[in-house]
């Protein structure tokens, strides 16, 4: 390979990579910025579960509720609150993360030493998968969905971003 094409080579995957670091601040920083204005005043205590603290970790308060369950050494955590719903699964070393608030569905699962993080913020539906090690993010908001799993990545609205660092993919609401 000449050294003309590996520096276009390089040169191409530092552009990739700098959008791809691009729309992970974007998704991220509009997630924050949502969670911060906020959207009423539901009110339902905050819920966490965590596994393997219990093999199967089922909580509710009010209106929120959550579920975490690992097996073969995963660590699963989810946390709802504000009418959420938050469920993550891990398996084989994996590890799952899921927050839900105001309506919001996150489910979250990994396995194979995998990471996972779901966030759905005041009514978005986020669905993340991890697998082989590799790791993936879900992020949605009001109205939108996000997922994010091995086959790729799908955002719909305008208060989506999801990542899979498998498959180098992103998207940012549409």
């Amino acid at each position: 390979m000449s050294t003309i094409s590996r520096f276009g080579a390089i040169s191409n995957l530092g552009r990739r990579m700098t959008r791809t670091a691009a729309a992970a601040v974007a998704g991220i920083g509009l997630a924050a910025g949502i969670s911060l204005i906020g959207a009423g005043s539901a009110s339902a205590a905050p819920v966490v579960c965590t596994s393997p603290m219990a093999p199967n970790d089922i909580q509710v308060s009010e209106f929120a509720s959550c579920g975490a369950q690992a097996f073969e050494q995963g660590v699963a955590r989810s946390a709802a609150m504000d009418s959420g719903t938050a469920v993550s699964v891990a398996q084989d070393l994996g590890s799952s993360n899921s927050l839900a608030t105001g309506f919001g569905t996150a489910l979250s699962a990994s396995r194979g030493n995998g990471q996972s993080l779901a966030l759905a913020i005041g009514g978005g539906i986020a669905h993340s998968w991890a697998d082989d090690g590799y790791a993936t993010f879900a992020i949605a908001g009001w109205g939108s969905g996000a997922t994010a799993e091995q086959s790729g990545v799908d955002c719909m609205g305008p208060l989506s971003f999801a990542w899979n660092l498998k498959t180098g993919q992103t998207c940012l609401g549409r």
